[in-house]
C-alpha cells in the first residue's frame, strides 16, 4: 500500500500539484483490490495522477468513483489512463454528470481495455448528445469482455436505443443490460426487441420506466428466456397434478382462475384496443405531419423552381449582354487594329520624309564643300594675280574706297537679311511652341476625358444592357474624337512640313542670291585683296545659314518624334480601354459562374429534399407494415387466448361431468350399501 501511496505522491509532484489527503487515506485503506473514492471531489491534476498510476498498477481490480462530479477534463484523463490497464474488472462511475466528452472517452476505453467486465454509469447524461452516444455504442459493439452494463437515468432517447440495438447485434459478451428510467419509448423498445433475435449472450434486460408499451415489455421476456406467463402455467400444472384427490377444491380454484383469466383477457383486450387506438392516432398524426411536410416541400420546391426559372432568365439576359459586349469589344479591337495600321503608315511616311530631308541635307553639304574648294582654288589664283597686280594697287585705291563704301552697304543689307531670317526663325519657334501647347492641352483634355470615363464606368458597373450600349457609344465617340485629333495633328504636321519646305526653298533662293552676290564679290576680289576677306566672310555666313537649316531640320525631327510619342500614348490608351473591357467581361463571366454554382447548390438542396421526402415515405411504409404486423400478432394472441379459454371451459365441463358421475356412483354405492346392510332386514316393510 505504501508503494501505491508513494507512486501517487510522486506523480502529483511531477505534474506540479499537491496530493489530496483524502485520496492518500483511501489508498492506504486499499483492501482486496478495491479502491473506493466515492463522494470525493477529484481535481483534474488528481485525475491525471490517478490515470498514470492505474495505467500500470496491478493491485486494483475494482474502482468506485460514484458521485465524484468529475469534470470533462478529469474524466478524460482518468479514462485515458485506464485504457492501458489489464487487471481492472469493475468500474463504477455513477452520478458524475458525464456528457459528450465523457461518452467519447468511455468509447475509447471500451475499444482499448480488455479486462473490464462490469461498468456502472447510472445517473449521467450520456444519451443527451446523440453523436457522442453513437460513438460509445460503436465501441460497445466491438468490445469482447464486458458482461454487465448499467445505463439507468442517462436520458437515452429512442435514437440512442436504436444505436444500442445495433451494438447488441454485434456484441458477443454482454449478459446484463439495465436501461431503466430513460426515454426509450415505443420505437426504441421495438428496436431492442428486434435486436434480441440475433443476440445469443444477453439474458437480462431491464426496461422499466421508459414509456415502453406493455406488449413490448412482455415480448422482451420470451426473447431473453424469462417469460412470467409460462412460469405461471407451469406452476398451475404442477398444482393440478399434486391435488388430483381434492376435486371440488380444484373445481373452485379452476373457476376462480377462469374468472381471473377472463378478467385478464378482457383487460388485455381493453389494453390492446387502447394501444391500437393510440397507435392509429399516432399513425394519423404522422400521416398528417407527413402530408404537411409534403405540402411545405412541394411549396418550397415550387418556389425554388420559380427562383431557378428567374435565375435562368437572368443568366440568359446576362449571356445576351455578354455576347453584345464581346461583339462591341471585337469591333473596338478591329478599329484599334485599323488605327494601328494607320499609325504604321504615318510612321513610315515620317521615316521616308526624314530620309528625304537627310538626303537633301547631305547634298547641300556636298555642294557647300564643293563651293568652298572652288573658293579656295579661286583664292589661290587670286593670290597669284595679286602678285602680278601689285603695281596696280596704288591706282585702284580710290576705286577700293568706293568699293569699300559699296561693301559697307552690302554688309548692311546682309545684316538686315540675317535679322529678317532670325525674326522668321523666332516666329517659327513661337508657332512651334503654340503647337506644342495646343497638343499638350489636347492631351490633358483627353486625359481628363479618360478619367471622367473611368469614373463613370466604375459608378455604373452594375447597370444593364442600356448602360453597356451607352458606354460603347461613349467609347465610339471618344475613338472618333481621337481619330479627329489624330487627323488634326497630321494636318498640322503636314502644314508644318509645308512651311518648313517653303522656308527651305526661301533659304535655297537666298543661298542662290548670296551665291550671285558672292560671284560679284569674287570678281571684285580678283581685283582687290580686301575683296578676298569679304568673300571668306560671306562663305562663313553661308555655313551659318546651312547650320541654321540643319538645326531647323532637327527641330522638325523632334516634332515628328513628339507626334510619334503622342500616337504611342493614344495607342496605349486604346489598349488600356481594351484591357478594361476584357476585365469587365471576365468579371461578368465570374459572376455568371458564381450564379451557376449557387443554382447548382439549390438544385442539390432540392434533390436532398426529394430524397428526404422519399425516405420519409419509405419510413411511413415501414411503420405501417410494422403496425400491421403488430396487429396481426395481437390478433393471433387473442385467438390463442380464446382457444386456451375454450380448452379451459371444456376441461371444466369435463370435470363437472366427472364430479357428477362420481357423485352418482357414490350415491348408488351408499344406496347399495344401505340396502345390503342388516339394518335393511330388521327394518319393517313399507
Amino acid at each position: 500500500m505504501e508503494d501505491v501511496r508513494r507512486s501517487y505522491s510522486r506523480l502529483c509532484k511531477e505534474s506540479g500539484a499537491e496530493p489530496q489527503e483524502t485520496v492518500l487515506q483511501r489508498l492506504h485503506q486499499l483492501l482486496r483490490g478495491r479502491l473506493d473514492l466515492a463522494t470525493q471531489s477529484l481535481t483534474p491534476d488528481t485525475c491525471r495522477a490517478l490515470g498514470k498510476l492505474l495505467q500500470r498498477e496491478a493491485l486494483v481490480t475494482e474502482l468506485v468513483l460514484s458521485d465524484c462530479m468529475l469534470s470533462d477534463e478529469g474524466a478524460t484523463l482518468l479514462l485515458q489512463g485506464l485504457c492501458a490497464n489489464t487487471v481492472l474488472q469493475f468500474l463504477d462511475l455513477k452520478g458524475n454528470n458525464l456528457q459528450a466528452t465523457g461518452a467519447e472517452a468511455l468509447g475509447r476505453l471500451l475499444r482499448q481495455n480488455k479486462s473490464i467486465q462490469s461498468l456502472t454509469l447510472e445517473w449521467n447524461n450520456l444519451g443527451t448528445w446523440e453523436d457522442a452516444f453513437a460513438t460509445f455504442c460503436g465501441a460497445l459493439a466491438v468490445n469482447g469482455t464486458l458482461r454487465q452494463l448499467d445505463l439507468r437515468n442517462n436520458q437515452i432517447s429512442h435514437k440512442g436505443a436504436e444505436e444500442l440495438a445495433l451494438a447488441l447485434k454485434s456484441n458477443t459478451s454482454l449478459q446484463q443490460l439495465d436501461l431503466r428510467w430513460n426515454n426509450i419509448g415505443l420505437l426504441g423498445g421495438r428496436a431492442l426487441v428486434n435486436c434480441l433475435l440475433s443476440n445469443r449472450t444477453l439474458w437480462k434486460l431491464e426496461l422499466a420506466g421508459n414509456s415502453v408499451p406493455s406488449d413490448i415489455l412482455r415480448a422482451v421476456g420470451p426473447a431473453v428466456g424469462h417469460s412470467l406467463w409460462w412460469v405461471t402455467q407451469l406452476l398451475l400444472t404442477e398444482q393440478a397434478m399434486d391435488h388430483n384427490q381434492d376435486r371440488e377444491a380444484t373445481f373452485r380454484e379452476n373457476q376462480a382462475r377462469a374468472r381471473v383469466l377472463s378478467k385478464e383477457v378482457r383487460h388485455l383486450q381493453e389494453e390492446k384496443s387502447k394501444q391500437f387506438l393510440d397507435l392509429m392516432e399516432t399513425i394519423d398524426k404522422q400521416q398528417a405531419e407527413m402530408a404537411r411536410s409534403t405540402r411545405t416541400s412541394a411549396a418550397r420546391i415550387g418556389q425554388l423552381q420559380e427562383a431557378l426559372n428567374e435565375r435562368q432568365s437572368i443568366i440568359n439576359a446576362l449571356k445576351a449582354k455578354l455576347q453584345m459586349a464581346e461583339a462591341a469589344l471585337a469591333l473596338s479591337e478591329q478599329k484599334a487594329q485599323d488605327l494601328g495600321e494607320l499609325l504604321a503608315t504615318t510612321e513610315q511616311e515620317h521615316r521616308s520624309l526624314a530620309q528625304r530631308q537627310g538626303k537633301e541635307h547631305r547634298l547641300e553639304q556636298q555642294e557647300a564643300a564643293e563651293r568652298e574648294s572652288k573658293l579656295l582654288r579661286d583664292l589661290s589664283a587670286a593670290n597669284e594675280k595679286n602678285l602680278l597686280l601689285g603695281n596696280q594697287v596704288d591706282e585702284l585705291e580710290r576705286k577700293a574706297k568706293s568699293q569699300q563704301d559699296q561693301m559697307f552697304l552690302l554688309r548692311q543689307e546682309l545684316t538686315n537679311t540675317s535679322a529678317e531670317l532670325r525674326m522668321r526663325a523666332i516666329q517659327a519657334e513661337e508657332r512651334l511652341e503654340l503647337e506644342k501647347k495646343r497638343s499638350r492641352q489636347s492631351l490633358e483634355d483627353s486625359e481628363r476625358l479618360r478619367f471622367k470615363e473611368v469614373e463613370h464606368m466604375t459608378r455604373h458597373l452594375e447597370e444593364t444592357e442600356r448602360a453597356m450600349q451607352e458606354r460603347v457609344q461613349r467609347l465610339e465617340a471618344a475613338r472618333l474624337a481621337l481619330e479627329e485629333e489624330l487627323s488634326r495633328v497630321k494636318a498640322l504636321a503636314l502644314s508644318e512640313r509645308g512651311q518648313a519646305e517653303e522656308e527651305l526653298v526661301k533659304a535655297k533662293n537666298q543661298v542662290r542670291l548670296e551665291e550671285q552676290r558672292l560671284g560679284h564679290l569674287e570678281e571684285k576680289l580678283r581685283l582687290l585683296a580686301q575683296a578676298r576677306d569679304q568673300a571668306q566672310s560671306s562663305c562663313l555666313q553661308q555655313r551659318e545659314t546651312v547650320a541654321e537649316a540643319q538645326a531647323r531640320a532637327s527641330q522638325l525631327g523632334l516634332q515628328v518624334e513628339g507626334l510619334r510619342r503622342r500616337l504611342e500614348e493614344l495607342q496605349q490608351e486604346l489598349s488600356n480601354k481594351d484591357q478594361e473591357k476584357v476585365a469587365e467581361v471576365t468579371r461578368v463571366r465570374v459572376e455568371l459562374q458564381e450564379q451557376n454554382g449557387r443554382l447548382q447548390a439549390e438544385l442539390t438542396a432540392q434533390e436532398a429534399l426529394k430524397e428526404k421526402v422519399a425516405a420519409l415515405e419509405r419510413q411511413l411504409k415501414v411503420m405501417a407494415s410494422d403496425h400491421r404486423e403488430a396487429l396481426l400478432d395481437r390478433e393471433s394472441e387473442n385467438a390463442s387466448l380464446r382457444e386456451k379459454l375454450r380448452l379451459k371451459e371444456a376441461d371444466m365441463a369435463r370435470l363437472r361431468d366427472e364430479e357428477a358421475q362420481r357423485a352418482s356412483f357414490l350415491q348408488n354405492a351408499v344406496l347399495a350399501y344401505v340396502q345390503g346392510s342388516p339394518l335393511r332386514a330388521l327394518s319393517p316393510p313399507k
